[in-house]
Parts: C-alpha cells; structure tokens; sequence
C-alpha cells in the first residue's frame, strides 16, 4: 500500500528556502580580498645615521668628592665627555666664558664636543687639572678618584669617548656644547632613569667585572642622550638635524642610508619624495647645506669606512656594494672625501685595533 506524505505549503517553502542555503555555502568559499593601502615609506634618517655614529670609551672614572672641590677637565679632540651626578650635586662650567649650569643628583652632562670644562661643588672654588691629580688605576680603561677636602660628599661617574668617523663629526657639529638632562622627577624618560640606577648600583656595588658593565653602559647612555635631546629639542630650522626631521628631505635622506648602493639620481630621489626635481635640489641644499649628489657620494664613503674597519671585506667587493663599476673609480672618490686611500685606511684601523685590543684580526 503506498503512503502518501502531503506537504503543506508552508513547510514546502522552507524546506526550499534550506536547501538554497545549503547549495550556496556548500559551494568553495572565497573571500573578498579586502583593499590594502599602499606601503607607505618612512623616514628614519636619524636612525640611520646613528647607526654609523661608532663610540669607543677612551676613559671611565668614579668620583668621589668632598667639599670643597673643583676639577678642570681637559679639551680633548675627538672625543666627548659624559657626567653623571649619582650622589650630591656640583656646578658645571662650559667653555672659556664659564657659562655655569647646576647639575642636581639624577642629572646627565653630555659634552658633544672637545671644548675644556669645569666642575666644582661651588661657584669660585679652585678647579685643578684632573689629569694631575692621584687615580687608582682600576684596569686600562677605569679609574677611582678620591678628592677634595672632607665636607659634603659628591659622587660622578664620568666618560670620555672617541669618535673618528665623519657622521659622528657631522652629528657633533650641529649638537650644542652641553646636553643636560635631568630625570629626576621625569616620566617620559623611563629608560634613561632605568639606566642612572643601574649605573649608580654597579658603581656603588664595586662587584667583579663592574668596569665592563659601566663601559657599556657609559656608551649607550651617550647615543640615548643625543637621540633623547633631538627628540624633545624645539625644531631646528637649519643644518643636518633640521633635514632629518624634515617629513620630504628626512625621507631621502633615509632612502640614502638605507641603500647607498643604489644607482641614485636627484630626479629619482624627487619622484620619490613627491617633489619636483628643482624644488627637490634647492630644499636639499638649503637643509643639509650640500648638493644631493654630493651628500649621496659622502654617505657612501661613511659606509665605506665603517665596513674597512669593521671586517676584512676586499675593498673590490665593497666598491662594487657601493654601485662602483672599478675599484680604482671608487678609491679616487674614497681619497676625495677622506683624504687617505682604502688601503692606507685599512692599515691604520688594523693597528689602532692592536693598539686598544692588543690583538690582530684574523686576514
């Protein structure tokens, strides 16, 4: 006998409406691809330019003073001085003028260039010549100064560090003679204080291997410093600091630095930055106060010197990175801005190298 199942309309007209639903998810999914921007490029010249800015520390000392004190602190050609007041305070004096800023415990004192300063514990008192003064010798690079005439204590931890290559030299020349930053009521600035407490701890705690700790850090303290006060600084209007925080000539500054080997033109570099070539040319000179090709050709010998005294790349082999068709074209425009042929330079960092390490790297 056979069955007969009615169906009401009702019913019929959903089971239809569930099997379109089924047919249309049964069938391969594929998403729309949603609508990416295009990548934009960014400036980090300023990064970049750090990069190359090599430190070495020349000289470290802890000081511990009792007033009343006072030390002249020699000029020192190619190199930069560092304080820092972990315990105390005292006044530093910059340059011949003696223009006089009071550092508070917590304070930094960077000294971007070689100029000859002063610290005391109070305006007037005698400063001596730190160099003439008795140092325990901790190791080459570290010493402990104790000094002064048993009244309220101060306690420094104090660097000097070498510089040699032009991008630090560019960077120095466009920084005032003194940085100072202080960070004792600073919340923007977790970093640095971070940094000052470790120091003072290391320094306070004498534990083994300390000189190595401070060394270090003495030279990231420094790098920060700068960046911290190119940062916070009011814009500058004018020179190499002004061009990297320029949204336009920053950008193809970047492109420069990022890759020097690059077959750059001043019509590319102005298509790249959404400028037209003459505007291009007169705002990159007005900023950096050097035609672009120019400041392209420098940058590429900064790079060259770092990778001479960095490894022993052949110097064909680092001609060629740099978009130079001969060695000998390359170490003409080398010679040109350095002054001294690739060899001459690989030969002298090679020995500076024994000098601070005494050791030979590996031919």
């Amino acid at each position: 006998m056979r069955r007969v199942v009615v169906v009401s309309p009702r019913v019929r007209d959903l089971c239809s409406c569930v099997h379109n639903v089924d047919a249309k998810y049964s069938r391969p999914y594929t998403p729309a691809m949603p609508t990416l921007p295009e990548p934009q490029e960014t400036s980090d010249a300023l990064g970049q330019a750090l990069r190359f800015v090599r430190l070495s520390g020349t000289f470290y000392c802890r000081s511990e003073l009792t007033a009343p004190w006072g030390l002249t602190i020699p000029s020192m050609p190619g190199h930069m001085w560092f304080h820092i007041v972990i315990e105390g305070a005292t006044w530093l004096e910059v340059g011949e003028s003696g223009d006089q800023r009071f550092l508070s415990q917590g304070a930094l004192a960077l000294l971007p260039r070689d100029c000859k300063h002063r610290l005391r514990s109070e305006p007037g008192v005698p400063a001596r010549d730190v160099v003439l003064l008795e140092r325990e010798r901790v190791n080459k690079r570290y010493e402990i100064l104790r000094y002064g005439e048993g009244g309220k204590r101060t306690t420094l931890f104090c660097g000097a560090l070498r510089f040699t290559d032009q991008a630090a030299r560019t960077l120095v020349s466009a920084l005032p003679r003194a940085i100072v930053i202080d960070v004792s009521g600073s919340h923007q600035m977790e970093w640095l204080q971070s940094t000052l407490r470790l120091i003072a701890a290391e320094a306070q705690a004498l534990q083994p291997g300390h000189e190595a700790v401070l060394t270090r850090l003495g030279d990231v303290l420094a790098i920060q410093a700068i960046r911290s006060w190119i940062q916070t600084n009011p814009p500058v209007r004018s020179g190499w600091i002004a061009a990297l925080h320029d949204p336009k000539i920053g950008l193809a500054i970047s492109l420069i630095h990022r890759d020097p080997g690059r077959a750059w033109t001043l019509g590319d570099l102005a298509r790249r930055v959404a400028m037209s070539r003459s505007a291009f040319a007169a705002r990159f000179t007005e900023l950096v106060g050097e035609p672009m090709m120019h400041y392209l050709t420098r940058w590429r010998m900064h790079v060259a010197l770092d990778a001479l005294r960095q490894d022993r790349t052949p110097v064909a082999e680092i001609a060629a990175r740099l978009g130079y068709r001969s060695q000998a074209a390359f170490s003409r425009a080398f010679k040109r801005i350095v002054t001294t042929s690739p060899g001459a330079e690989r030969r002298r960092s090679v020995a500076q190298l024994v000098v601070d390490r005494g050791v030979v790297p590996p031919a």
